[in-house]
């Protein structure tokens, strides 16, 4: 997720990895680029539409006293006729030791009880991240002191109404045991609180073992093993993958990339656990993402593309949106004609 602790340098190390393998394991830059672009040839079954299970990311501005009931109106204007069913509204950040200041969202309970009254159906999750050890000097997931703390944050923002806690910590490295730990310790207050569970997910490995050369060479954790996707996959009821920031130049390239994605997340993903493919609704133009390139559109097509290949029938499926305060008319379009079933 982009958020005011990603530095640049951090997107430079990811384009450094991506060259690196390259010369490692002297991959032809071309072989690559190939397969991607076969990963974007094909048709888009018309079941591979949405669910009405798909998801938005929210900024703060709705919990800290910024919005008001005539954004609620306008919030629900845009959603109708979508398949938007839950909303990811940011409500941290977490403090490094996993703690929650109690200042930080004090109109939380007015956002979710304006959702529940003005846009039946909807469910609003507490999106709380923050950076982490040992990439950064923030949470330390590995830490039992600190998941107990993270876990009484969640618990704290369940008492303002929220139907489910959205972690985003980043970036968990692949095979990290205190993530799976934290899941476990949470999913045991939230499935007795009968609300949901969800994560960020990063993109699963590209090339099998991309994430060991990632933290070798560059001491960047920016990919998992498709294994450890599918432990951390068991242990939630909802997983919404950020599959942009990807460096692809080309939107075909992208597409091609993001159908890889949806079924390397298809493949190991439980039925039960509802699957998300997100779609970059902002402009960015930097190292790590070329905005001409990662569009909604693009992302839709590798997504209906890769449902179609691998599981075109699956239930618990859908896109996520990032983020309500740098979508455009575009973007909303983009992801209605592609996506949304049309009457």
């Amino acid at each position: 997720m982009r958020g005011k602790w990603r530095a640049w340098s951090w997107w430079m190390r990811g384009v450094v990895v991506v060259l690196a393998l390259v010369a490692v394991v002297s991959v032809p830059v071309a072989g690559i680029l190939t397969a991607l672009l076969v990963y974007n040839v094909g048709e888009q079954s018309e079941q591979a539409r949405s669910r009405g299970k798909d998801a938005f990311w929210l900024g703060h501005a709705w919990v800290d006293g910024r919005r008001t009931d005539a954004d609620i109106d306008g919030l629900a204007k845009l959603l109708a006729g979508t398949g938007i069913r839950d909303l990811y509204v940011h409500t941290g950040p977490l403090e490094h030791d996993g703690s929650l200041r109690d200042d930080l969202a004090p109109r939380a309970r007015w956002f979710v009880d304006a959702v529940h009254t003005k846009l039946p159906g909807i469910r609003v999750q507490s999106w709380l991240g923050d950076i982490v050890q040992p990439e950064f000097d923030g949470l330390d997931v590995e830490s039992a002191a600190s998941r107990e703390r993270v876990v009484a944050s969640a618990r704290r923002v369940l008492d303002y109404g929220f139907d489910g806690v959205h972690y985003d910590l980043e970036p968990i490295r692949s095979g990290s045991p205190g993530y799976l730990a934290l899941l476990e310790q949470t999913r045991v207050m939230t499935a007795a609180a009968e609300v949901t569970l969800s994560v960020s997910a990063p993109v699963i490995d590209p090339l099998p073992g991309l994430h060991s050369v990632g933290i070798a060479v560059a001491d960047h954790g920016k990919w998992w093993s498709q294994a450890y996707f599918a432990e951390v996959a068991r242990r939630v009821d909802q997983v919404a993958v950020m599959s942009y920031d990807t460096a692809m130049p080309t939107r075909a390239l992208y597409s091609g990339y993001v159908a890889q994605q949806t079924e390397l997340a298809l493949e190991v993903t439980p039925a039960a656990v509802d699957l998300l493919m997100g779609a970059p609704a902002f402009w960015a133009d930097d190292p790590g993402h070329h905005g001409a390139a990662e569009t909604v559109a693009a992302a839709v097509r590798g997504i209906r593309l890769g449902q179609t290949r691998t599981d075109v029938g699956r239930a618990n499926f859908g896109v996520a949106l990032y983020v309500d305060f740098a979508a455009t008319p575009q973007d909303w379009a983009d992801y209605r004609q592609g996506w949304c079933v049309t009457a």
